[in-house]
């Protein structure tokens, strides 16, 4: 169902933060004893390279916005979260639509849907982002 206050990316997916939050603490109430990982939280959008880079603040504001709400559901709401990963670091087919132009990691990956191009990897700004919330343990986030 579609919800017009909440955001979507190209491929009609919603971006809503606030919602991981609130299901963070839907799972806490129906299992109050066991830890919570989340394994899998990333944003699909098309990047492009420009100048040698590919500048993707996109993909930093969904994944600042989302650390953002875990923590709050942590410190906040007492929600024992004990580790949070990103989708995979490198761009890879999307296993949903069979495309590669629908990326999804910090490091892109020089081909297109056909499997044509050169396959060198290139960090993106996002790449240099999460390594600095990793250092940090999720104490700085650009802000």
């Amino acid at each position: 169902m579609k919800n017009d206050f909440v955001k979507v990316n190209d491929w009609d997916w919603a971006v809503d933060p606030q919602g991981l939050r609130y299901a963070l603490n839907e799972l806490n109430d129906m299992y109050p004893y066991l830890p919570i990982m989340i394994v899998e939280n990333g944003f699909g959008a098309y990047d492009e390279i420009v100048d040698g880079q590919v500048h993707d603040p996109y993909r930093i504001d969904y994944l600042k916005a989302h650390v953002a709400e875990v923590e709050k559901a942590i410190v906040n709401d007492g929600i024992p979260v004990i580790g949070y990963l990103s989708w995979g670091p490198i761009d890879i087919v999307s296993a949903g639509t069979g495309e590669m132009k629908k990326r999804y990691g910090y490091i892109y990956v020089d081909l297109d849907d056909m499997g044509e191009g050169s396959g060198e990897r290139l960090r993106k700004d996002s790449f240099y982002w999460y390594k600095q919330v990793i250092a940090t343990q999720g104490e700085d986030l650009g802000d």
